[in-house]
């Protein structure tokens, strides 16, 4: 998440977090993060780099919404699919309330709010907006599931293949491959692990 984050330009960190902001101010807010009650969710590439993250931050029953998209992901949902994500983790935790702040050029958190019904109040250039987050239900259960382990397994799948394309270049650059003996059998591949 650091990494994600200290890869955003300036203007983007000032989109992210409603001002500009330093490096060390990125590295401290990433370590105040508490895993015990707050969230984050992320979408990774194939080199398993964070492209966007939503963080969560959990106090007494509200929550606050951040997200941030690396700008060579932006315009493929993914700020939406972040939001949708942490919205359902709000309802499975017993969240009352959902907000998130902006500024109000920061067209992108306009839009998400928008498309999911947020009461947006706009005052001195800064935008809050929220949504009441309703109950919790066999089916909100359901779905976070399946999200969950739907989630694992893309990480999962991404891990070995980024393990097999590191393997197979480990091997071709070692001059492995053309010097094997034709046995008329394929090399024998190791187990690859995450």
């Amino acid at each position: 998440m650091l990494s994600h984050l200290l890869a955003l330009d300036e203007t983007d960190r000032r989109s992210r977090f409603g001002i500009a902001v330093s490096d060390e101010f990125v590295r401290e807010y990433t370590d105040a993060i508490d895993f015990r009650s707050d969230a984050v969710f992320g979408v990774y590439d194939t080199e398993l780099a964070l492209l966007g993250v939503a963080h969560l931050a959990i106090d007494e029953g509200d929550a606050e919404l951040g997200i941030s998209v690396l700008p060579s992901a932006r315009g493929r949902g993914l700020g939406t699919a972040l939001l949708d994500r942490a919205r359902l983790h709000a309802r499975n935790t017993r969240i009352r309330r959902l907000g998130m702040h902006c500024l109000r050029e920061n067209a992108a958190m306009m839009r998400l709010a928008r498309r999911q019904d947020m009461h947006a109040i706009t005052e001195s250039g800064e935008t809050d907006a929220w949504v009441q987050v309703p109950p919790p239900d066999a089916s909100s259960f359901a779905a976070e599931f399946l999200a969950e382990q739907l989630g694992l397994y893309d990480l999962g799948l991404k891990t070995q293949a980024l393990n097999l394309r590191r393997w197979l270049t480990s091997w071709t650059a070692q001059g492995v491959v053309g010097r094997q003996p034709d046995t008329g059998k394929a090399p024998a591949l190791p187990e690859i692990t995450s």
